[in-house]
């Protein structure tokens, strides 16, 4: 059993620090960086390669819980293994596309590459090895990775503008298959990081856990999905939203600039001064952060900076809560499977997000922060009525 080894724990978070960064930087984060050009030399409107991206998060949140069921029975090596082959043949399709169809398919393949590859999937790995006790495993991941966006968006603009989309995606597939393919065959293997028996109910109680145990899914469930739309709508609107302000394009751009650093920096905080709280109070105080900056900016002027290091300081804690709530509330049995369940509609969030928050901003300006702020406040009330310790 891996619990035993802290060095082993050690090694594997590292190596899915590494892996979750590149795979980030190739996927979630390449549109925001590639779309204008694709769009450009494909001829069609940028929005349809947004639209190919919508695709393949719908695609994702469907492929979630199938994923997450067959590490749960056969641990994360092959399936994570399987995520850079997957990644690197929709990369390499992307960059051979020649129109609408060939954009759409292969944004289709790395939707099924980012369903077994991204943070659902490496979760699901650490709990498998690890049970009860990959708390600090998943809070290392996310906070290597919070540096993708840092990594992948300066590297893809150079690949770019130095040889063109094509060569970036090429680039991304050739990482994909000479660095996260053998760093995943180094993970343990299926009889190896089994450290999850059973942590199931006895008969006599499964009736009364049943309902409280559905019950919190579900309001897990709407938690994150308004956390992952607000997150989302940032990241696609954040420079245009500040600017619905007052400020200019540069001190918005500055803005936005902060978003990553507060988010590893909270995750930094969770790491270490927030370690022994519940994993609830890190998501009800994230929930709170970006309603609160809203309210500072908008009605009492505070500065943009402020409402960036804000917002990101809340969705880099509620990136980590979404590994580590499910598995502090419910246990490591059957870990991948329900947080597959979790996470989806989470996905299909993230999917409409940039174009609805679009249509939102278009029509009332700075006073679509009313809808994000709405849904997270939401959430807030749901995280409220959470126990820290449901019927088990």
């Amino acid at each position: 059993m891996l619990t035993a080894r802290p060095g082993r724990q050690v090694r594997l978070t590292m190596v899915l620090g590494v892996t979750q960064t590149l795979a980030w930087a190739s996927s979630y984060y390449l549109p925001a960086i590639l779309a204008t050009p694709i769009a450009n030399d494909l001829g069609i409107a940028r929005h349809w390669v947004f639209a190919a991206f919508s695709l393949s998060l719908l695609i994702t949140a469907a492929f979630g819980p199938w994923v997450g069921q067959r590490i749960d029975r056969f641990g994360g090596r092959t399936m994570l293994g399987l995520s850079s082959l997957v990644l690197a043949a929709g990369l390499g399709l992307l960059a051979l596309a020649q129109g609408p169809v060939g954009l759409a398919l292969s944004w289709a393949i790395i939707g099924v590459g980012m369903a077994m590859g991204l943070y659902d999937a490496a979760f699901a790995t650490l709990t498998r090895a690890f049970g009860r006790d990959a708390r600090r495993a998943i809070t290392g991941v996310t906070l290597m990775a919070g540096f993708a966006s840092t990594l992948g968006w300066p590297l893809t603009a150079w690949l770019n503008s130095a040889f063109g989309w094509r060569e970036a995606c090429l680039f991304w597939a050739v990482i994909h298959l000479l660095v996260c393919l053998p760093l995943h065959r180094c993970l343990p293997g299926e009889e190896e990081d089994r450290a999850v028996s059973t942590d199931a109910p006895m008969d006599a109680q499964r009736d009364e856990a049943d309902g409280v145990r559905r019950w919190t899914m579900a309001g897990l469930a709407y938690v994150f999905a308004a956390g992952w739309f607000v997150s989302t709508a940032m990241a696609a609107h954040l420079p245009g939203l500040l600017q619905e302000t007052g400020v200019s394009l540069a001190t918005a751009v500055a803005a936005g600039a902060l978003v990553g650093p507060a988010q590893v920096g909270a995750r930094f905080a969770e790491f270490t001064l927030m370690r022994h709280a519940h994993p609830l109070v890190a998501a009800r105080v994230a929930t709170c952060l970006h309603p609160l900056g809203a309210a500072l900016m908008v009605a009492f002027g505070m500065p943009a900076a402020g409402f960036a290091m804000l917002h990101g300081a809340g969705n880099g804690l509620l990136t980590i809560a979404a590994g580590t709530l499910p598995l502090s509330l419910f246990g490591a049995q059957g870990y991948g499977l329900r947080q597959g369940w979790i996470i989806a509609p989470a996905r299909v969030a993230q999917a409409f997000s940039p174009w609805l928050f679009g249509v939102m901003l278009t029509a009332w300006g700075a006073g679509a922060l009313w809808l994000t702020s709405s849904l997270l406040f939401g959430a807030l009330a749901v995280l409220l009525l959470i126990r820290a310790r449901p019927a088990s």
